[in-house]
C-alpha cells in the first residue's frame, strides 16, 4: 500500500494527537488540565470514561471530573500503542491500545498500584486548527490488583 504525502501527514498528526492526549491526562492532578484538553478535543466532544468507573459527558463536564478525580492517583501513566486509524477525508476513526498503571493514595505515605488495560475508541475531525478528537470512549481489556472498592465500577472488565 502506497500512501500519499497527505495520508502520511494525517496519520502522523492523528498519532501525535493520541500521544498529546495521554501526556495531558498524565499531568492532570498535578496541575489543572482544562485548557490543554481543549487543544485535543472539539468544543462539542463527547467523552465516555464509564469503562474505567468514570463519567460520560461533554468536554466542559469532563474537565472538572479529571481535575478532581486524578488527584486521588498521584502516580499514573497512559502508554498508548497499536494505533489503528481509518481516515476518510476530513474525518477518521481510531482504536488505540492503552496500558495504564495507577497508584492510589492510601494516606500516610502509602499507595496501592493497579494496572488497567483498555482500548480507546476515537472519532476525529479535521478542523481549522488541525485534527481534534470529537468522540472518545473506552473498551476494557483486563485489569490487575484493582481495590475491592473499585471492582464494582469495573464490573465489565
Amino acid at each position: 500500500m502506497t500512501l500519499s504525502l497527505q495520508e502520511m501527514s494525517d496519520r502522523f498528526e492523528l498519532q501525535d494527537l493520541c500521544y498529546q492526549y495521554a501526556d495531558i491526562v498524565d499531568r492532570c492532578g498535578k496541575q489543572p488540565c482544562a485548557e490543554e484538553l481543549r487543544q485535543v478535543f472539539t468544543e462539542d466532544a463527547q467523552i465516555d470514561y464509564r469503562g474505567t468507573g468514570g463519567i460520560a459527558g461533554s468536554l466542559n463536564e469532563i474537565i472538572p471530573f479529571l481535575n478532581d478525580s486524578l488527584v486521588l492517583f498521584p502516580q499514573h501513566q497512559h502508554l498508548n500503542a497499536n494505533i489503528q486509524l481509518v481516515i476518510t477525508g476530513d474525518t477518521a476513526t481510531g482504536r488505540v491500545m492503552c496500558f495504564n498503571p495507577m497508584a492510589m493514595d492510601l494516606g500516610e505515605g502509602n499507595t496501592h498500584t493497579m494496572l488497567l488495560a483498555l482500548w480507546y475508541q476515537h472519532k476525529y475531525v479535521r478542523t481549522s486548527k488541525g485534527w481534534r478528537i470529537s468522540e472518545l470512549s473506552q473498551e476494557n481489556s483486563w485489569s490487575y490488583n484493582v481495590p475491592e472498592a473499585m471492582k464494582a465500577m469495573l464490573a465489565d472488565v
